[in-house]
């Protein structure tokens, strides 16, 4: 009978313990994380392994107040001594973290954009001559100004692609990263990119200006030449006028 009691009783707390983890589940779904984590953490305590797991997972996320990756270590191990397959898992992907934690800096503080100027997005501004007057000329610096004109847009379209800047984070990198780093690394990157859209906007208008300057130069000399060639005698009235000069000085 004392075994029956006992047996009944263990299936009873078994069931609160079940309500507890559902309340709590509820809780965090809401995103009510204080209320979660502390009924996470009095079933965790209680040696519940799903508890421990949601616990470590708080910590290591950033919802239980600030990221804590030592604390969620530590749940993550208590739960996967008992089998927990996610928390082994979790487990694995903090060592990951570990081995790659200068790749995780390097995309939330370090990256400079340096890739956006160099290489096809490397757009040297062409140099222009304040005015020319030789057809070859003309032809190469119109050939200039288009493969300037192409790298410019050609950066610009992937600075566009690239925004928000969380886009530039690989993937292998990007999953290995909690909320708080994936939030602080956005700043960081969204910030790089405006910089690097603002750099090539200042550059394309100095360009666009000089070449406004040359070409307006240019096409007036062009437009000028032109009338001279246009209001010149033909061969034919030029040996004319230079016969009756001669007659003139004979006289």
């Amino acid at each position: 009978m004392k075994t029956l009691l006992f047996c009944v009783a263990m299936l009873a707390a078994g069931a609160v313990c079940a309500d507890e983890l559902a309340d709590a589940d509820a809780l965090f779904a809401k995103k009510a994380y204080p209320e979660a984590l502390q009924k996470y953490t009095k079933l965790a305590n209680a040696g519940n392994p799903v508890a421990q797991q949601h616990l470590g997972e708080m910590y290591l996320y950033g919802e239980a107040g600030s990221v804590d990756e030592p604390k969620a270590e530590a749940w993550f191990r208590k739960a996967a001594a008992k089998g927990n397959a996610v928390a082994i898992a979790s487990l694995d992907l903090i060592r990951q973290r570990a081995e790659r934690r200068k790749d995780i800096d390097y995309w939330i503080t370090q990256y400079d954009g340096s890739d956006f100027r160099s290489g096809q997005y490397r757009c040297p501004a062409p140099r222009l001559p304040s005015i020319s007057k030789q057809n070859d000329e003309i032809d190469r610096i119109w050939a200039n100004i288009k493969t300037w004109q192409d790298c410019h847009n050609g950066l610009v379209h992937a600075l566009n692609d690239a925004n928000p800047g969380t886009k530039l984070i690989p993937a292998d990198i990007a999953k290995l990263m909690t909320k708080p780093e994936m939030e602080q690394a956005g700043k960081h990157l969204n910030d790089v990119i405006a910089n690097l859209s603002e750099s090539a906007q200042v550059k394309s208008k100095l360009v666009l200006a000089d070449f406004a300057a040359w070409r307006a130069a240019t096409d007036a000399w062009v437009k000028e030449h032109n009338e001279i060639v246009k209001n010149a005698p033909t061969p034919e009235r030029q040996h004319e006028l230079e016969e009756r000069r001669q007659n003139r000085t004979t006289q």
